[in-house]
């Protein structure tokens, strides 16, 4: 709190460090599999309807030979270039960062118990798949949060939208980050 005045959270809160993260080990065989289905698909599925897992074999909630049908917040242009991205560089870097979730809960257990003292303001869709995981809702809504998060301020939960919330809204996001932090000013 002495380096931060405020802090706006989008899609993901935090998560208190008193729980245990077990390895992701079936993302060993998921880039094998993001290699079959190509580059292409795998950005613009993720991009137009988020998974929450990933089972072996029905990595999507489509069939495979069915057209997706990007978003109104998305053009063509801006999804292909997300696909040229990802076919230079993979999808290992992102991956690895799920495969690594439980070795960075181990590096944190120093802070277990610790709580978000600055400002903060909380903005998830309602159609987030971060907002719909077990427990999720009733963790922000009935006092969980909040007793993490102590200076929680307001959690605003906004109609329609997914899990990429800066870009299906982003007026309405800056501008609740900007009214915000001028609180602080």
């Amino acid at each position: 709190p002495d380096k931060v005045k405020a802090l706006v959270n989008l899609s993901v809160p935090f998560i208190r460090f008193d729980r245990e993260i077990k390895p992701v080990d079936e993302y060993g065989e998921i880039e094998g599999e993001f290699a079959g289905v190509g580059v292409e698909r795998v950005v613009k599925e993720y991009l137009c309807d988020f998974p929450v897992l990933l089972p072996k074999g029905k990595l999507f909630k489509r069939p495979l030979d069915e057209q997706i049908t990007l978003p109104s917040w998305l053009s063509e242009e801006e999804a292909n270039y997300y696909v040229t991205v990802f076919q230079k560089t993979g999808f290992t870097c992102p991956i690895n960062y799920y495969r690594n979730l439980g070795r960075n809960w181990e590096l944190l257990g120093p802070w277990v118990g610790s709580k978000i003292k600055t400002p903060a303001k909380f903005i998830v869709g309602d159609k987030d798949l971060a907002y719909g995981m077990p427990g999720m809702k009733e963790y922000i809504h009935n006092g969980g949060f909040k007793e993490d998060v102590p200076s929680l301020e307001q959690v605003v939960v906004m109609k329609g939208v997914s899990h990429f919330i800066n870009m299906e809204k982003p007026e309405e996001i800056s501008s609740y980050i900007y009214d915000f932090f001028c609180q602080f000013h």
